[in-house]
């Protein structure tokens, strides 16, 4: 992330896309900052297709009239465009001139931060099913609660970077264990005691654990892995990874927590994504794990599960990180899922895009090669039923669409062309070149070679 402009320090405000610098001091007059390019609610950031407005949901969370408001706004002040995105948030897209009336409608449906200052640093992912999860250790969504307000409401934290990311996983089956985060923390329990394991600079579904804490230690642990880091950080270390080049940087960081630090667990946490119907850990009721067709929603869309959340469920509806929604406590859940697949949505694993992921493209991002989502579905509709690999198209390096390494990846080379990777371990970025330049035709004749093998998600 570029650096301010020396001699040119700016008041901190969201709407002129700054934050401080980390390291900097975090005192009442300290407004050292640094230009932040991602969106927000408060900050609209442009497009080739328009503006973008991010709306970072607690915990993925959302009331059936807060989904009503998102579809109100994207449809009178953008062009209609929702997405999905990867962290379990929405974003509308294809925004006009009439920016601050679409935050306002948003502010007043309840969507924005307590503080303004706050909205950038809310990067908390659980698991979907937090809560109603039938494997899970423990709800994680109390500790999301108290986290999120630290976050949004203690000025130090609002130093952190618009990308640094916490994440909670409760034993949730359900979850996404792929994405790398900050700081994440996992359940677990031993000798009958529910504890705290966790990782800096990764994931818990790939890497090792580097402790665990007792369970009434969790928002204590955060907070000063939260604090150490800014104490410690500087200017170019906006992320965790950036400061804990090694083991021995990981020790010395972990002996300045002042807490207890307890040998972490030896087994990494399992985790599966199921489409369709599951059942909830409370006795007669079922959710509903869907995906929105390559992330993208409309107006229509939303309502329309709005209202099944309120006619079948309890009123509320959960954003997933595999760009889709889940809908909790359905008594009769057959309906539902047949009025999703009638809204558009994907609710089974043999649907043509259900295994592919892909980023706005040329249609919408300048930085785009090729028409990303329009060549998924022509490539969607050469391939069987279910692709042989989830695929992950990506229209220039950024990988914005995937926060994790997909088992196979094709990367725009020019439109309609595309160069294919194939996940491997150890291999770095998309994984290994399997071929360059292939038309989509050539693309799906490899794919459709490849078998159904341990690679595919």
């Amino acid at each position: 992330m570029p650096s301010a402009k020396a001699g040119i320090i700016p008041r901190l405000t969201l709407a002129s896309g700054f934050s401080r610098v980390p390291g900097a001091p975090l005192n009442k007059t300290s407004n050292v900052v640094r230009p932040s390019a991602c969106p927000g609610l408060l900050r609209i950031v442009q497009a080739l297709d328009g503006g973008i407005c991010r709306i970072k949901l607690a915990g993925g969370g959302l009331h059936a009239e807060q989904a009503d408001a998102v579809a109100e706004a994207a449809e009178r002040y953008a062009g209609g465009t929702i997405e999905a995105t990867n962290r379990a948030n929405l974003q509308i897209r294809g925004i006009g001139d009439r920016q601050q009336s679409l935050i306002d409608c948003l502010l007043q449906a309840g969507l924005g931060p307590r503080e303004a200052a706050g909205d950038d640093v809310r990067n908390v992912m659980l698991s979907p099913s937090a809560g109603i999860d039938p494997e899970q250790v423990v709800d994680t969504r109390p500790l999301a609660a108290q986290i999120i307000h630290s976050l949004e409401t203690e000025s130090r934290f609002h130093a952190l970077s618009a990308k640094f990311a916490v994440q909670l996983h409760g034993g949730e089956r359900l979850a996404m264990l792929d994405h790398h985060h900050d700081l994440w923390l996992s359940a677990f329990e031993r000798d009958g005691q529910c504890m705290w394991a966790f990782g800096l600079a990764g994931c818990p579904g790939s890497d090792a654990a580097v402790g665990a804490v007792p369970f009434d230690q969790d928002h204590a642990l955060v907070v000063a892995v939260l604090q150490r880091f800014l104490e410690r950080a500087r200017p170019e270390h906006t992320r965790m990874r950036d400061l804990l080049a090694n083991a021995h940087a990981i020790q010395a960081f972990l002996s300045t927590l002042g807490l207890p630090v307890d040998p972490a667990p030896l087994d990494k946490p399992l985790a599966a994504f199921k489409l369709g119907i599951q059942p909830q850990r409370q006795s007669g009721l079922s959710f509903i794990s869907t995906l929105a067709p390559l992330g993208r929603l409309t107006p229509v869309m939303l309502r329309g599960v709005a209202q099944l959340a309120r006619d079948h469920g309890n009123g509320t509806l959960r954003m997933t990180p595999w760009q889709g929604l889940l809908l909790p406590d359905l008594r009769d859940p057959e309906p539902v899922l047949q009025a999703l697949a009638e809204l558009g949505f994907i609710t089974g694993p043999q649907q043509p895009l259900a295994a592919m992921i892909a980023c706005t493209g040329a249609s919408g991002c300048a930085k785009g090669l090729a028409d990303t989502k329009a060549d998924a579905v022509r490539l969607a509709a050469l391939l069987p039923d279910r692709a042989p690999l989830s695929v992950h198209f990506s229209g220039c390096p950024r990988s914005c669409a995937a926060a994790h390494v997909a088992p196979a990846t094709l990367l725009a080379s020019s439109a309609g062309h595309y160069d294919l990777y194939l996940r491997a371990a150890g291999t770095p970025g998309f994984g290994t070149l399997a071929a360059r330049h292939l038309s989509l035709d050539a693309a799906a004749a490899l794919l459709r070679d490849r078998s159904r093998s341990d690679t595919h998600d």
